[in-house]
């Protein structure tokens, strides 16, 4: 029997255009904090930039790969087509005023699996899900004056999978990787990790639709959280008993990582807790500047050069 259990979620990555809009969204609109400015570390062309809380705790992540120019993508089967995060239940009015007041489409709040939740579009077209989630006790990131602390976002709350046979998904989910099925609603099924808070919740979804296309304003892959890389290389190698095609586990600077597919195509990775993102710049100068791995710093210069110049409001503490 497997003893696969990841904590929870770790991050997820998701493909956009321009990185100066994409800062702008998620810095001054949702009010994240960029951690971390680097670069792809398999195509270093294009950055990689990471939001989350103040420090970049697992379970906060959102990353992108901005790629200039890149065509728009399709949300359909075979991709996580909603990235959730959660806020106190008291702040969705405000919430629902601050994104149309910027002039955002918003649809509802609504009523979904119990839950309010809002639904918005980034700039590239990928779809946000804010979930009022009582009981979330992470603290988010106060350091955007516009975003009052009492509102700002917890961190991730879920992922909704859209899968074409979803039978198959949600058996590697609840057997192979530890997920327990928290309870069904129609064409959904939901998959807790750890104690199923905000932050360890998998959805499933049936979707019968055409097959979704990976490109801008879609998510790439996403990651569940191991808490060292010794748990981690076990659970490769039981992936690997299990006929599944696991990369080797690659140092990724700030964790290190895995990556294999699930039944329905989307792009799994199980990443570890630490290092963390102060290995390489002190906490209070997160995502200030370009940092890069050993092994890419002999070319920081043609690096740096090939980079769009980005712009990064400071932080004004708003409590």
């Amino acid at each position: 029997m497997s003893d696969i259990a990841p904590h929870g979620l770790h991050h997820v990555t998701a493909i956009a255009s321009d990185p100066q809009r994409n800062v702008d969204f998620y810095t001054q609109v949702l009010g994240l904090r960029l951690v971390k400015r680097t670069v792809n570390f398999d195509a270093p062309g294009t950055y990689h930039l990471y939001y989350g809380d103040a420090q970049g705790t697992p379970s906060t992540l959102l990353t992108f790969f901005p790629w200039q120019g890149v065509p728009p993508g399709r949300q359909g089967s075979g991709l996580t087509t909603a990235t959730a995060f959660s806020v106190p239940p008291e702040s969705m009015g405000w919430w629902q005023r601050h994104l149309t007041g910027l002039g955002l489409e918003i649809d509802g709040p609504h009523t979904r699996d119990g839950e309010e939740v809002l639904t918005l579009r980034d700039p590239d077209g990928l779809v946000i899900d804010i979930v009022a989630a009582p009981g979330d006790t992470r603290s988010g990131w106060d350091g955007v004056a516009r975003v009052p602390a009492e509102h700002a976002v917890r961190g991730l709350y879920s992922l909704t999978l859209s899968e074409r046979l979803p039978e198959a998904t949600a058996e590697m989910l609840g057997g192979l990787l530890g997920m327990r099925l928290q309870g069904e609603n129609g064409d959904r099924a939901r998959f807790a990790m750890a104690d199923g808070g905000a932050g360890a919740v998998v959805d499933v979804a049936a979707d019968s639709g055409p097959r979704g296309l990976q490109a801008g304003g879609t998510v790439h892959h996403i990651a569940l959280r191991a808490p060292d890389q010794a748990t981690q290389a076990r659970w490769r190698e039981e992936l690997i008993d299990a006929g599944l095609r696991v990369t080797e586990i690659l140092d990724r600077q700030y964790f290190t990582s895995i990556y294999f597919h699930e039944p329905g195509g989307v792009l799994l990775e199980i990443a570890t807790d630490r290092p963390g993102f102060t290995v390489d710049e002190p906490l209070l100068e997160l995502g200030r500047s370009l940092k890069l791995p050993p092994w890419l710093e002999p070319d920081r210069d043609q690096i740096a050069a090939a980079l769009p110049k980005l712009r990064v409001d400071e932080p004004a503490s708003s409590s």
